[in-house]
């Protein structure tokens, strides 16, 4: 027999290194839970109908918004982050499908539905093994079973996110993603209710395209009620995660559909319809290779959340996407602008509210740098509010619930203080607009007639052109345009009836007929 052989002490403990690591490959190899919990969840938080620049965080000194500050804190905040569309409908579809709305045939309109052959994000990461769940409108207004789905596209709505949490727990602890999409601050706002908060609205200073009165200011003051309620909302959420054990593992996406709901606000082109807070944490900053506490000037779109997800999650995004992942950002350290591709982004809109003749849109285009924003009115001749005396497209689309801004410009239009601001809002508006935002922010002197700025505006419409046909847009490019024509699943629009208030102080009727008569 032969006698053992007397290895060296090194090779022992080489052998019992090897032996112990081969096992603990193999017990994570074997473990799908394990592997799963390596990729993130993803929390998406969204107001609805609210401006970039009424958070604390976006240096809004009045509304109080604590636990939303606290996250931008420790995450990125980007200050030129744009919607799609101003429109909450076509907004949403173009955020979980990373496309422009004019490629989703009905999606482009509101209360439309979202044909089969658009498959979102949160699908996706479904078939790649993730829980997906929404809670409040998620995908909407519209009719998604018209188009054969049988769930919202936002996913499987959950009462809140403490049953999502627990649901999840249920199914053995899969990596998730959860839209949670709040009603505030949308319409109708409780009138008096920003003073009930403690909101001092005499310390409030309209924007210049608003009148600075007492009206609109109480107006401004219960909007700011509401969006500190969303902050109250988003503060629970953000408890529960911490207490689920989930937060270390987290990317916590905190934004709005659209702009807020005021004259030349929602349903338009400009700013205040379509630039949105922008903040994105991950794990309270302890993530590795995220860089909290910055501030990202590039310019972004909501879009671009869809491509971002995916490539977290290491799902292969779809060629249709036209947005880009914002994960260079995000891995950045650095603050300001940073991707020097990220130079504009694009917007449109088709049909808003059914608020003109037999449903009539106001289609439009537009393209914003960090400069300039340029705007193509497609059919001028039609009113860009709603055909008069109800304005639908400025809300409330019915005057049927409180709207005192609107109300207040409706009935002192003719008074030279509002006038111009009337006209503003609610006129019709020539095919094209320019506004230079450096010195004109809030978009009041339109340079598309100026001869200064020729060379300008044809610049920026020849890159509009170029990108609305490089992405197929129907209008540019000779197909097919449905938008007017759509169903619209809203019936009651077509006849809307104003309230008793608004009846009196405007002088309406009692019901207006946008049907053929």
């Amino acid at each position: 027999m032969n006698e053992p052989q007397h290895r060296p002490a090194a090779y022992v403990l080489f052998s019992a290194l090897l032996s112990l690591t081969l096992a603990l490959f193999l017990s994570y190899a074997c473990s799908p839970k394990k592997t799963e919990q390596a990729r993130p969840n993803f929390l998406i938080i969204m107001s609805d109908n609210q401006s970039w620049n009424h958070l604390g965080a976006y240096g809004d000194s009045i509304v109080k918004t604590p636990h939303i500050d606290r996250v931008a804190q420790n995450g990125v905040k980007f200050t030129h982050a744009f919607c799609a569309s101003p429109s909450c409908t076509p907004a949403r579809a173009a955020l979980l499908m990373g496309q422009e709305i004019y490629r989703l045939k009905e999606g482009a309109n509101l209360w439309g539905t979202l044909p089969t052959e658009f498959r979102t994000y949160p699908d996706l990461l479904e078939e790649a093994g993730y829980l997906v769940g929404y809670e409040g409108k998620g995908w909407g207004p519209g009719n998604f079973e018209a188009s054969g789905r049988i769930r919202n596209p936002g996913g499987n709505r959950y009462e809140n996110f403490a049953a999502f949490l627990s649901s999840n727990k249920q199914t053995d602890g899969k990596p998730w993603l959860y839209w949670f999409s709040s009603k505030d601050p949308h319409r109708p706002y409780a009138v008096g209710s920003g003073t009930a908060a403690g909101i001092d609205s005499s310390r409030i200073k309209a924007p210049s395209y608003l009148p600075d009165v007492p009206e609109v200011k109480g107006d401004i003051g219960d909007y700011y009620a509401a969006i500190q309620h969303f902050d109250g909302e988003t503060g629970t959420m953000l408890r529960e995660l911490a207490e689920s054990g989930e937060l270390e593992n987290t990317l916590i996406i905190i934004c709005s559909d659209n702009g807020w709901q005021m004259p030349r606000g929602l349903a338009n082109l400009y700013d205040f319809g379509t630039r949105v807070p922008l903040i994105i944490s991950w794990a309270g900053s302890s993530h590795p290779g995220f860089h909290p506490g910055r501030t990202v000037d590039d310019v972004v779109s909501l879009n671009d959340i869809a491509p971002t997800l995916l490539e977290l999650a290491g799902v292969r995004i779809p060629a249709a996407y036209t947005a880009r992942s914002l994960t260079s950002l995000l891995t950045s350290s650095q603050n300001g602008r940073i991707d020097t591709s990220r130079t504009f982004t694009v917007m449109a809109r088709e049909r808003h509210a059914f608020v003109r003749k037999n449903g009539l849109g106001y289609p439009g285009r537009a393209l914003r740098t960090h400069d300039f924003l340029y705007i193509r009115n497609l059919e001028p001749t039609r009113w860009p509010a709603g055909d008069p005396p109800l304005f639908g497209d400025v809300d409330a689309h019915m005057l049927h619930y409180p709207a005192p801004t609107k109300v207040f410009m409706l009935a002192n239009r003719d008074k030279p203080e509002v006038a111009p601001l009337f006209r503003l809002a609610f006129d019709k508006r020539p095919a094209e607009e320019l506004y230079d935002i450096r010195n004109d922010p809030d978009q009041l002197i339109n340079l598309a007639g100026d001869g200064r700025y020729t060379e300008v505006k044809d610049a920026l419409s020849r890159q509009l052109s170029a990108y609305l046909e490089k992405t197929e847009d129907p209008r540019a490019t000779g197909q097919a345009v449905i938008w007017d024509s759509a169903r619209y699943y809203e019936p009651r629009d077509f006849t809307p009836k104003p309230s008793k208030e608004a009846k009196e102080a405007l002088k309406l009727k009692d019901v207006y007929n946008y049907l053929e008569d």
